[in-house]
């Protein structure tokens, strides 16, 4: 019966988050990059509608096909439901409001926080459920700060962002059942170098591949904008492995002790 609902959940998630990417896709192929997002536009609305739809497809398609059945209360249902719209929260403020924009020509980049969440609600709330947090919550900061037109890039890069922290975190180095500081240390550090080191090399090369021929920019402005997202890509992974280290170290002791830590997994 449970395979029977996970092969419907996933083929219904599918079928919902390409009808998305496809009205995404139209939607943002009326706009030059230089063109300002007019919210009163019918092709933004498209856009808006398709990539609501694209969250709620890969929401459906994630949890049919990476989360386990697990037996838990409805009350940690709850809390892990809460906690999760909490980083999606923090993913937006650390991108709202503690950000830095660089101008390349007519585009920009900029040094901002929202990584350190998404990596911080992988560590805390597994893969799956915080990439999709901070992945939700990464996308409506473009989307309401001058980035609209990267919203789907960031939402796919921050949802394997926090796959591969969760995976490192959770299956390799099982931080959730080790008491070992020395051995947590490791795992943040290492699931965090690991997820950086992907959005290091992923995020300026799709941001050129998704400038140049999504949106026709020419070459040479590709070519500057992807070398100036190479830099502060790097400077934001830095910033982040640090950041979520030390508040990861900090409010572990404290959710364990508040039987908060480790909801994801509980009942496995």
């Amino acid at each position: 019966m449970y395979s029977r609902l996970k092969t419907i959940k996933a083929s219904a998630g599918a079928v919902i988050s390409l009808a998305g990417l496809a009205a995404v896709i139209i939607g943002l192929s009326n706009y030059t990059i230089t063109d300002k997002i007019n919210a009163q536009d019918p092709m933004f609305a498209l856009f808006a509608v398709g990539l609501v739809s694209l969250l709620i497809g890969m929401l459906m398609l994630m949890s049919a096909l990476l989360l386990k059945p697990v037996i838990r209360s409805s009350s940690d249902n709850i809390k892990l439901l809460a906690q999760a719209a909490l980083f999606a929260a923090l993913s937006y403020i650390g991108f709202q409001f503690f950000r830095i924009d660089l101008p390349v020509g007519t585009e920009k980049t900029a040094f901002h926080l929202g990584n350190t969440f998404v990596v911080l609600a992988a560590l805390l709330l597994g893969g799956s459920w915080g990439g999709m947090a901070g992945a939700v919550g990464m996308t409506l900061a473009d989307l309401t700060s001058g980035y609209a037109t990267s919203a789907p890039k960031t939402f796919l890069l921050k949802l394997c962002i926090g796959l591969i922290a969760g995976f490192f975190a959770h299956r390799v180095f099982k931080i959730e059942k080790t008491s070992s500081r020395k051995h947590i240390v490791t795992a943040t550090l290492v699931s965090g170098c690991c997820a950086m080191g992907f959005n290091i090399v992923a995020d300026p090369v799709v941001g050129y591949f998704y400038k140049r021929y999504l949106f026709g920019i020419p070459q040479d402005m590709a070519s500057a904008l992807a070398k100036m997202s190479a830099l502060t890509t790097l400077v934001n992974a830095v910033l982040s492995v640090i950041c979520t280290t030390v508040i990861f170290l900090a409010l572990r002791p404290a959710l364990i002790k508040s039987g908060l830590y480790g909801l994801h997994g509980r009942g496995e």
